[in-house]
């Protein structure tokens, strides 16, 4: 077939797309010959995929129009029976000519975005920790810091349904030591308008505290619904040890019972302009509390009922404070927790030079408690802490904080020195 001859019948098929090809990319025009889609052709010509013009070629020394690449690709598009790199392909050519594929009355819906239906996000994460407390040998005057590598690759099944995942292997400096790399956990996430679904191993957040009670993994089903008023409810497994509950006030995440623990959740998340409310009820049985310290005075228990309230107020899009309150109905001792925090401005890892602060008490009962999201804090302490944040690059963020504390069990002065430096993509 002579290019005069397709211009001609093209020139036609415009005319019956009238409305459409004003908007469309210029169809006469030549595919420039150093163009990455006359390989992709020539693949799908050597793999029998389409036949060019006829003769098992395409011309390939001369340049052709958009619209003769456009014929090509449809009748690509028609075949079923393609394997999944040349289905690739395809999906990468269509989207490049999806206006001469439309004006040829070919439908292309998302194909760019469908083109590469797995995206990758990750990080990297030094973390710093110098502690000191004057009850326990095993954390006086120790120094700790690791490095953490996590990717996170997220696969579209449709338009409603995503696969999740995170992996993650550990660097350790002082011991030259490195992990392999680990699948944390992974889950199908659903969503439809105001309504989302969880399935599998997934993260485990105390949403309606910002963190105080949980921040871990579980393996189970969370489901979220409503709007301004947020309703999760989540049920499953969680392993204590791996949430880092601390049993003997040891290092935290180096002690724990192996004993994975029943738990399901109930939260309420509120929005109003400046108001965030949070209430929740996380109902967890385990016989690791038999082993807590003082969690039952007369008899053992094997069940955490923990409830808590409260809520974030932003004075401007600067300031804010938080306040939060929780406490396990069924401990004895060390059941109550407790945060207050003012924030001013944050450090934003997308924003050159922004940068944030912080100051907070808290009071973080290791029966209540169970693991919470702080760094700077652990569970069975209670005092001060401040620190900054600060974007020096974009998609680098140092963080810094520093916690004058008490150690609940003894009594005795505790202190915890933190330090991280991010970078994110």
């Amino acid at each position: 077939m002579k290019k005069t001859l397709v211009s001609a019948l093209t020139t036609a098929l415009v005319v019956g797309a009238a409305s459409t090809a004003l908007a469309a990319a210029n169809p006469f025009a030549d595919v420039p010959a150093d163009h990455w889609a006359y390989d992709a052709v020539s693949q799908l010509t050597a793999d029998g995929v389409i036949e060019g013009y006829g003769d098992n070629t395409f011309k390939g020394e001369k340049n052709i129009t958009r619209y003769e690449m456009a014929q090509m690709v449809a009748k690509a598009m028609a075949k079923t029976n393609v394997g999944s790199t040349d289905k690739a392909l395809i999906d990468k050519l269509a989207a490049e000519f999806a206006d001469e594929l439309n004006n040829l009355g070919v439908r292309v819906a998302n194909l760019e975005k469908n083109a590469d239906k797995v995206a990758w996000h990750g990080l990297v994460r030094y973390d710093y920790w110098s502690t000191r407390n004057d009850a326990d040998s095993n954390r006086s005057d120790v120094k700790v810091n690791n490095a953490k590598f996590r990717l996170h690759p997220e696969a579209e099944i449709n338009a409603n349904w995503k696969v999740k995942a995170r992996l993650q292997g550990i660097w350790s400096p002082a011991k030259d030591e490195t992990g392999d790399m680990a699948l944390k956990y992974i889950y199908a996430d659903g969503k439809y308008g105001n309504f989302s679904t969880q399935l599998g191993k997934q993260p485990l957040y105390s949403t309606s505290d910002e963190g105080m009670i949980f921040d871990g993994m579980f393996s189970g089903a969370q489901v979220t619904f409503g709007n301004k008023l947020q309703t999760i409810l989540t049920a499953g497994r969680i392993n204590l040890a791996d949430l880092g509950y601390d049993l003997t006030g040891s290092w935290r995440d180096e002690h724990g019972q192996n004993d994975t623990a029943s738990y399901q959740g109930l939260q309420f998340v509120y929005g109003l302009d400046k108001l965030t409310a949070g209430a929740g009820y996380h109902h967890v049985e385990s016989g690791n509390f038999y082993a807590a310290p003082a969690y039952a005075k007369n008899s053992a228990k094997d069940k955490a009922d923990i409830w808590t309230a409260g809520g974030r107020y932003a004075f401007d899009s600067n300031a804010s404070l938080a306040g939060y309150y929780g406490e396990n109905t069924k401990a004895d001792a060390y059941e109550k927790a407790g945060s207050v925090e003012f924030d001013y401005k944050g450090a934003q890892a997308e924003n050159k030079g922004t940068w944030g602060a912080f100051l907070a008490y808290r009071h973080l009962g290791n029966n209540v408690s169970l693991s919470p999201t702080y760094d700077d804090m652990w569970e069975g302490m209670k005092g001060y802490s401040f620190g900054a944040s600060y974007t020096p690059f974009k998609n680098i963020v140092a963080y810094a904080s520093y916690t004058d504390g008490t150690d609940l069990l003894s009594g005795k002065d505790a202190n915890i020195l933190f330090g991280r430096v991010k970078l994110v993509w």
